[in-house]
């Protein structure tokens, strides 16, 4: 059963597992595990700086270009680290740092129309990663094959919607409820945030299956912490649209 992160499905690691010869330096949970702290604190930076931006005046009339263009720069690296994953040592933090400066001025933008609610979405992404990490290496959460085949098809459908409600700006239809803040709109968000949180359990087993076959090289720690990024950037983003859409309501 593959992964519903695209960035960490078995297809990634099969590449890797059937190329030929040994590597010296090998993927390890330990390595994994402060790599990803090495990029959640990249993120964390790189959005203090772009938060940092929207209160310059030099910067001000540029920030929708900025968040533009960041936004499309990450989209990009992460394409290469998926399909490029040798040059995840070098791509991964880039993409940390473009991600970071994206969210910040994003954050930014939400906590001046509800304030405190950054505060309330970054606490609430910490707790939820957290409680899914213990609930997995509790056993409390098993992913199982029907577990993993629901989550994937609910991210999938999700996926899809998103391509659809995007497209929608340009030719002019929307999905319902996707952003409305009545109650419906309010159950979708919740939905949403509970596939996005599940999809670290799908994540956190993922890496520790490929941590343990001993057998994939050093470069994979970066791409492994690099998936599990896109996973908790997009939980964070989810959290965030749920709470604003219950200040709304």
């Amino acid at each position: 059963m593959r992964g519903s992160n695209p960035a960490l499905n078995d297809s990634a690691f099969d590449s890797v597992l059937d190329a030929d010869g040994a590597y010296n330096d090998i993927m390890t949970l330990e390595g994994t595990v402060s790599k990803s702290m090495f990029l959640i604190a990249l993120v964390i930076g790189a959005g203090i700086v772009g938060w940092k931006m929207c209160g310059m005046s030099y910067f001000a009339p540029h920030l929708q270009t900025i968040l533009v263009g960041s936004s499309i720069l990450g989209l990009i690296t992460a394409m290469i680290t998926i399909f490029k994953k040798t040059m995840a040592p070098t791509t991964a933090p880039a993409y940390a740092i473009l991600e970071g400066i994206t969210l910040g001025i994003f954050s930014f933008m939400y906590e001046s129309a509800y304030s405190g609610i950054i505060f309330q979405a970054v606490l609430l992404t910490v707790s939820v990663f957290l409680a899914l990490l213990l609930c997995y290496k509790s056993g409390l959460i098993q992913p199982t094959e029907n577990f993993k085949l629901a989550v994937i098809s609910a991210t999938i459908g999700i996926f899809f919607v998103y391509i659809l409600s995007f497209i929608g700006q340009f030719v002019g239809f929307t999905i319902p409820y996707i952003h409305d803040s009545g109650p419906i709109g309010i159950g979708v968000s919740v939905i949403i945030v509970i596939v996005a949180a599940l999809n670290l359990v799908l994540d956190f087993d993922f890496i520790e299956k490929g941590s343990d076959s001993g057998r994939l090289p050093g470069y994979m720690e970066w791409y492994a912490a690099f998936g599990l990024l896109v996973t908790l950037v997009w939980l964070y983003i989810e959290i965030l649209r749920l709470l604003a859409k219950l200040r709304d309501e």
